[in-house]
């Protein structure tokens, strides 16, 4: 059997004038997994459009096409399904959108999956090859026991700055109302693990140093978290992940991450109005000491990646100075900024909907950068205005040294300065080696950093 599997591109990823290296940072792992139940006769290509141009007429055509859309890559997602159908192959289709909007997705696939596809995706493969696929398969098992080893030959590591991604878990043991993952998992468990062993064996499959875990929430599960993190101590790992306030601020946990080889967290704080927490379901963060936080972070010798959401519905036009200042003050390396977005079927989209708040469903521009909805607080224009703000003053030479201050010694400030300046203020550079398709030739330099400035003194 011959199939073809395409990760169709975000809008961003395929201008003509910049490509923002967030687009090349690591392969995602969805289409490589469900690669993984395919016979061993069976042709497989995997196309990441991130990081390689298609051209549809050129591509052979298959018994068989995958397509895993997201929701700024949906129109292009239905564009590259109705093309192959009009060629009489079987489109199959799921992930995130679709599982939101079966519907509108099923008007361009033959089949589609909602939720994860450990259980759906080898009952289709079987009835495909028996000449009897179902239009639907809803997910409702939920275990990643007996899960095929990724088809890491499939992708092409040289276009990636960090080819060794991993995911060990599944979905987040907490209930964000802005968050995709409720309606995704519904139907099964919404957060559960690999066995550590298993996720101990794919971790010594992959080649060099550097590991980024593409979890939501590696910490979610202590147990869990603890094993892999002893298992993986003394191994010689560097690696980044994601992890929530309250399990940096947990005793002890983070202390295993570190002697495992953390050097880099994506926390999720989100805002600074402690009011628009509990609005929004973002209990783990209610009550937490975000700075002492950060301090945790900084001594363990972990740099941070903080994540903040503007437009929520207690956010006035303050609201990005405040955060930026916050941010700098403390000395946080790398910020991520996201204007809130209302994802089709959560909680958030309900209540906007049901206000009447929702602008349109163009979802090209629901990419964080846009205002898709009526904000309360303060004008459409002064919300999108104050995002793009709030990264040109983050990122200003002055306030990273400003950050670089705000740490500890000499070893933090040079890794502040090394870090934050070299991943935002360089990427003239990094657009040129995305576009000669030489990006992994600067894992070494990555590699040098986390090691020679992470972890403890």
């Amino acid at each position: 059997m011959r199939v073809t599997m395409i990760l169709p591109a975000l809008t961003e990823a395929t201008s003509p004038l910049f490509r923002p290296i967030k687009y090349s940072l690591f392969p995602p792992l969805g289409l490589a997994t469900l690669a993984g139940y395919l016979d061993p006769d069976d042709e497989v290509t995997l196309l990441d459009e991130h990081v390689e141009r298609i051209d549809l007429e050129a591509l052979d055509t298959p018994d068989l096409l995958v397509v895993q859309p997201y929701i700024t890559s949906a129109r292009r997602s239905y564009e590259i399904a109705d093309h192959f159908r009009a060629r009489g192959v079987h489109v199959a289709m799921g992930g995130l959108h679709v599982t939101s909007l079966p519907e509108e997705a099923a008007a361009h696939a033959d089949t589609i999956f909602t939720g994860p596809g450990e259980d759906t995706w080898p009952l289709f493969l079987k009835e495909f090859r028996d000449g009897t696929p179902a239009r639907r398969y809803d997910s409702t098992s939920r275990t990643l026991a007996g899960l095929p080893p990724v088809r890491r030959d499939l992708i092409k590591r040289h276009l990636y700055l960090v080819p060794n991604s991993i995911v060990v878990t599944r979905g987040c043991p907490h209930h964000c109302d802005f968050c995709y993952k409720d309606a995704f998992f519904e139907g099964g468990k919404s957060f559960y693990t690999q066995a550590v062993d298993d996720a101990l064996a794919e971790i010594d499959r992959l080649p060099g140093r550097h590991l980024y875990f593409l979890d939501d929430h590696l910490f979610g599960n202590r147990r869990f978290a603890e094993a892999l993190f002893d298992g993986m101590a003394g191994t010689g790992r560097l690696w980044q992940a994601a992890a929530t306030v309250d399990s940096v601020l947990r005793p002890g946990l983070l202390d295993r991450a570190v002697e495992a080889g953390l050097r880099s967290l994506f926390v999720g704080f989100e805002t600074v109005n402690d009011a628009n927490l509990a609005e929004r379901r973002k209990k783990q963060n209610v009550g937490a000491d975000y700075a002492a936080a950060v301090r945790r972070l900084h001594d363990a010798g972990v740099m941070v990646n903080a994540s903040f959401v503007f437009g929520l519905d207690q956010d006035g036009p303050d609201v990005f100075d405040r955060t930026v200042e916050w941010a700098v003050a403390q000395g946080i390396e790398t910020a991520t900024f996201h204007i809130m977005t209302p994802y089709p079927s959560t909680g958030l989209w309900k209540q906007l909907e049901s206000e009447n708040r929702i602008l349109h469903r163009d979802w090209d521009r629901y990419d964080t950068r846009h205002v898709v909805h009526e904000p309360k607080g303060m004008t459409a224009r002064q919300l999108e205005d104050g995002y793009w703000r709030a990264y040109r003053d983050f990122y200003r030479w002055s306030n990273i040294w400003r950050g670089s201050a705000a740490q500890p010694g000499a070893h933090e400030r040079m890794r502040h300065l090394a870090y934050a300046g070299g991943w935002k203020k360089f990427e003239p550079v990094w657009d040129l080696l995305i576009r000669s398709r030489r990006v992994v030739r600067a894992l070494p330099l990555l590699e040098r950093t986390l090691a020679a400035f992470g972890g403890r003194r």
